[in-house]
């Protein structure tokens, strides 16, 4: 920040708490208003089912038959996620492009449509000409997912036909951008890294074209080039995880909003990031690992019955953040079990048995247990609660020595081929603005003249 917007911000805090205070004051709707106008805060009923405000062909979350809760599933076009990433293992290949694929364009692709795509794909990564030394470098940031939106934009301006929302156009830019995000993500780390944080040297890889995208990242990311397959393996998995999930998580269901109202693909893929950023939807798994290092700080000798009490503390806001909350633990879907969160568990332990972390996962199966038993116990709650796939995304990410200022990115990196999906979906199924309507409850009032209003 330069020295003359700080002095403004100095000259004018008085005024602009005052301000605040009386935004504070002037907002104030009684929690009860809302039982009373039977609005569904959240869009979702007081069992945590959402509100059904669309229709959609690319994935389903399924929690509950009826009212009774069951095992979480996760449906890509109709084939369970676990199916999947089961058979990309099997037969040692990499199953995020494929899953892409998939989500786009609703089929499994023959071997000789997955190779043509994955050819798109890798000659897509390469960002514009200049891009990188002109948009990245020139303004970089500490906040990861900020860069990840204003590059995007920017893209924008490097686009021939950026306002054209035919379908095949918009897939254009969907690939482009899907390949894309990883290096801008990357990219934008290690200049921010140099600029800012000091490091010595400023490391730019370019993308290897046989490689992966879980490949590339990790490729593009250490300073070595070096990583294991069972690392890239890992990290493909956690990739197709978090693809899609369903159309009515916040950022999928921004992206079908700004999509509706006709606007272009980068303004819609910024807005979904600009909801993803936020701690409640996409960075949930670093206040895991956060959570967990004050654990390990605090409870020196782990036993079951030291974990116990302290995640107690933590549920009764007397340690970590004080908050309450135990992250990763429980979801707004998904009850006796987060499918993304049980295949990510075996793929987390098999990560911590080649890095000698077998303790640390220990620790976390200990305080996955302690956290679902307490939690339901002091808040009564009237659905089972169990670990989801934050609880263990950001573990996995750890052990990959992934920096944590990009454990949201990587969300998004995934999450990207959902948006596009859902995109072009609503463009050629939706054909209607998106408008929910808000009841207002503000009395009516007189307009009082100006002169007459001093001291009110």
């Amino acid at each position: 920040m330069d020295f003359e917007k700080a002095d403004l911000i100095i000259k004018f805090s008085h005024k602009i708490s005052t301000l605040a205070a009386l935004t504070l004051e002037n907002n104030n709707i009684e929690p009860s208003a809302y039982e009373r106008y039977d609005v569904k805060r959240g869009l979702r009923d007081a069992n945590g089912k959402g509100v059904l405000c669309g229709l959609t062909e690319i994935s389903e979350v399924i929690s509950r038959a009826g009212d009774r809760p069951v095992k979480g599933e996760l449906f890509y076009r109709g084939y369970d996620v676990k199916d999947l990433i089961k058979n990309t293992v099997e037969e040692n290949r990499f199953g995020f492009e494929e899953a892409v694929f998939l989500l786009l364009f609703g089929k499994l692709p023959a071997k000789a449509e997955l190779n043509d795509f994955v050819e798109i794909i890798s000659e897509l990564r390469i960002l514009p000409r200049n891009f990188v030394r002109d948009v990245i470098m020139k303004s970089p940031s500490k906040d990861m997912m900020n860069m990840l939106a204003r590059c995007v934009l920017n893209l924008y301006s490097y686009d021939p036909d950026p306002d054209n929302v035919s379908i095949p156009n918009v897939l254009r830019q969907s690939l482009a951008l899907i390949a894309q995000l990883p290096m801008i993500a990357a990219y934008s780390y290690r200049s921010y890294r140099y600029y800012d944080a000091g490091d010595a040297s400023l490391i730019i890889h370019k993308p290897v074209a046989e490689y992966s995208t879980a490949q590339n990242i990790l490729h593009i990311l250490r300073k070595d080039n070096a990583f294991t397959d069972l690392e890239a393996k890992v990290l493909d998995v956690s990739l197709i995880l978090h693809a899609d999930h369903g159309g009515g998580n916040a950022s999928t269901f921004t992206t079908h909003v700004a999509t509706s109202t006709g606007t272009d693909t980068y303004s819609a893929i910024a807005a979904s990031l600009g909801s993803l950023k936020g701690p409640k939807h996409g960075g949930a798994n670093v206040q895991v690992v956060k959570m967990f290092e004050n654990i390990k700080e605090n409870v020196k000798n782990p036993t079951r019955a030291n974990v116990y009490d302290y995640v107690a503390k933590i549920a009764d806001k007397k340690a970590f953040d004080k908050t309450g909350l135990v992250y990763g633990v429980g979801h707004a879907v998904y009850t006796l079990s987060d499918p993304r969160a049980e295949v990510l568990k075996v793929y987390a332990q098999k990560l911590a048995k080649e890095k000698g972390l077998e303790d640390e996962f220990s620790l976390y199966e200990t305080v996955a247990q302690a956290a679902c038993e307490i939690l339901s116990d002091k808040r009564n709650l009237n659905k089972p609660i169990s670990p989801n796939v934050d609880f263990y995304s950001g573990f996995v990410y750890s052990m990959l020595n992934l920096p944590t200022a990009l454990y949201t990115p990587l969300f998004a990196i995934a999450r990207i081929a959902g948006w596009a999906a859902h995109r072009m979906e609503e463009l050629v199924c939706g054909n209607k603005i998106i408008r929910p309507a808000y009841a207002c409850v503000q009395e009516r009032r007189e307009y009082v003249p100006l002169t007459l209003r001093e001291n009110q």
